[in-house]
């Protein structure tokens, strides 16, 4: 009988600490089941690069250049900002230069009406510019001034694509 009594008693002992162990762990739950759903349907999508260039619509839209898309290395900047930049010179607007950072860039654009640019100190840079159904191509060494699109042949060009090495 005291055999039963004890075995009881831990029975007991044990059912109790079961409930106060549930009773702690299930605290601030809700009492009712939760729907659930599956994670991929509720987070965010994909991030894909496209390398667009940001603000390019804000950009052609105050200074009438379409920067269309590249790798980051080819950033507009302002003429003011410092020294060493790539300056293109255009008819019938302010100068426009960008600043190159990394061993090499790209740049995909529309700036029209291009006849000059200015390397930077430490780029050669090769250019791609339209005119009419005419695809012309320049490379420049690092730190030239040289004549480009319109003050070679004449004819409105513009320029499309800006590369650069170091």
């Amino acid at each position: 009988m005291k055999r039963r009594n004890a075995w009881v008693r831990a029975l007991a002992v044990a059912t109790v600490a079961g409930a106060l162990a549930w009773t702690v762990t299930t605290a601030g739950q809700p009492s009712h089941a939760t729907a659930t759903e599956p994670v991929a349907d509720a987070g965010p999508g994909y991030a894909i690069e496209d390398y667009g260039y940001p603000n390019a619509d804000r950009i052609l839209a105050e200074q009438g250049i379409l920067l269309k898309r590249g790798d980051g290395h080819i950033t507009l900047a302002d003429c003011a900002s410092e020294p060493n930049l790539l300056r293109f010179l255009a008819r019938g607007r302010a100068d426009v230069c960008f600043k190159v950072t990394g061993t090499k860039g790209y740049l995909a654009l529309e700036l029209p009406s291009v006849h000059g640019v200015r390397t930077s100190d430490v780029t050669t840079t090769h250019l791609e510019m339209t005119a009419e159904d005419d695809r012309t191509t320049y490379d420049i060494p690092a730190k030239t001034w040289e004549g480009v699109g319109e003050s070679t042949d004449g004819r409105e060009h513009v320029l499309v694509e800006i590369r650069t090495t170091r």
